[in-house]
């Protein structure tokens, strides 16, 4: 029986929307023909058709020894087309510098993108050993960064148990990642009312995680904090958090008296 995609003429828009999607999520090292037929479920003829329509229209490019596929210039143009109408960044700034200087760590701002997390904005502290674990712009698995594993958390059970089940098959590219350590996590999480990556990825590194609050029911932001291990330890742990949570509540009111759409 045809789906309703089919029948209504959009299943070529949803697989290119797909292939897009996997492409950004790998963008920083690239993403090969056969990881994307892999990861969309898609036969290698159609992922390499669909690839070659988008590197016609300037939204891929390939390069590298292994003619990896990379977000084109076209995306980038669109996205800067697209910044008038989402100042997320600007409305952020301040509370992310804030955060930074307070702390002198890696402050990050990420947002939900269907079962990714997707790095908005960061704010570099003055503490001389960055922790730079993402870039703007970077999509992830939920769960596989300290504002992905907030927002995980903050989910309803039965929505969380099928982002984890989607995202499996992905979880062994971060570090010593896996089903089970993101399960302990997310129990962890949950427990302490904020997401803790407690060198459970990467051995040296520590993020907290808060997500900022929403009247529509569902959480689409959130703020993270990433540092060597030694800075977010005891005492100091919890008093990162509880300047994270208070300027998480300003972002909240800047972004309802902007209209932002998840505030």
């Amino acid at each position: 029986m045809e789906n309703q995609s089919s029948s209504t003429g959009t299943q070529s828009i949803e697989r290119t929307i797909l292939v897009l999607k996997k492409v950004a999520a790998r963008n920083t090292a690239g993403i090969t023909l056969a990881e994307v037929a892999r990861e969309t479920g898609l036969k290698s003829p159609t992922a390499h058709r669909i690839l070659g329509c988008l590197i016609e229209q300037g939204l891929l490019m390939q390069r590298g020894p292994k003619r990896e596929y990379f977000l084109g210039m076209l995306a980038y143009e669109l996205g800067l087309a697209a910044n008038c109408h989402f100042n997320l960044r600007e409305l952020c700034g301040p509370v992310l510098n804030r955060l930074a200087r307070a702390t002198g760590d890696t402050v990050f701002l990420t947002t939900r993108s269907g079962t990714d997390s997707v790095v908005i904005e960061r704010a570099e502290g003055s503490y001389p050993v960055k922790a730079l674990t993402q870039m703007v712009g970077e999509r992830r698995p939920l769960g596989s960064t300290a504002g992905g594993l907030a927002l995980l958390a903050a989910m309803p059970q039965a929505e969380r148990d099928d982002v984890m089940r989607r995202n499996r098959h992905r979880l062994n590219r971060y570090g010593k990642l896996s089903e089970a350590v993101l399960d302990h996590m997310v129990e962890r999480a949950c427990q302490l009312g904020y997401a803790l990556n407690d060198g459970d990825i990467l051995p040296e590194v520590t993020g907290l995680g808060v997500v900022v609050p929403t009247l529509l029911g569902s959480h689409y932001a959130a703020i993270s904090i990433v540092a060597l291990n030694h800075r977010l330890r005891g005492d100091r742990r919890e008093e990162v958090v509880q300047m994270m949570n208070a300027e998480a509540a300003k972002l909240s009111q800047t972004l309802a008296d902007a209209g932002a759409a998840f505030a």
